[in-house]
């Protein structure tokens, strides 16, 4: 059965966008790539950028997010009232307890600070958690056949 990523972003979607080519580059068609937007802008760049399909709203997200074997997206997705208000408690706890792997790109907050994370280029944090992604699944390059 093929895996499935499930890649949750909101706001302009530049992020989740991002992190869907980076996935794709690494593990081709050998996953389906679902992505999550909060709206309906967020969902269309990521779709742009390679998902296999999308959905839009915080009912897709608590419904969809269960399907991913791993979940991709900005720190913020798991941080209720982060994204200007986009992330509601709803969806923050929705994908907190995502069945599966969840990955996260720590970025900076204006409500809270993050100790400890070394400071790294956006499309550094981006690659590394895409290819977290396809490792914990056994996809991409050097998977085990």
């Amino acid at each position: 059965m093929k895996k499935t990523i499930v890649v949750v972003d909101g706001m302009g979607g530049g992020i989740g966008a991002q992190l869907v080519s980076k996935a794709r580059e690494l593990v081709g068609g050998e996953a389906e790539i679902v992505a999550l937007g909060t709206n309906s802008c967020a969902t269309e760049r990521m779709l742009k950028a390679g998902a296999d399909r999308g959905a839009s709203g915080e009912n897709a997200i608590r419904v969809s997010v269960p399907l991913g074997d791993a979940v991709l997206g900005p720190l913020g997705v798991v941080v209720p009232d982060s994204m200007m208000g986009e992330i509601t408690t709803g969806i923050a706890g929705s994908v907190f307890s995502a069945r599966g792997r969840l990955i996260l790109v720590p970025v900076s907050q204006s409500h809270f600070t993050l100790v400890g994370v070394e400071k790294a280029p956006m499309s550094t944090l981006i690659a590394a958690a895409a290819a977290e992604a396809a490792r914990e699944l056994g996809l991409g390059p050097g998977a085990a056949t």
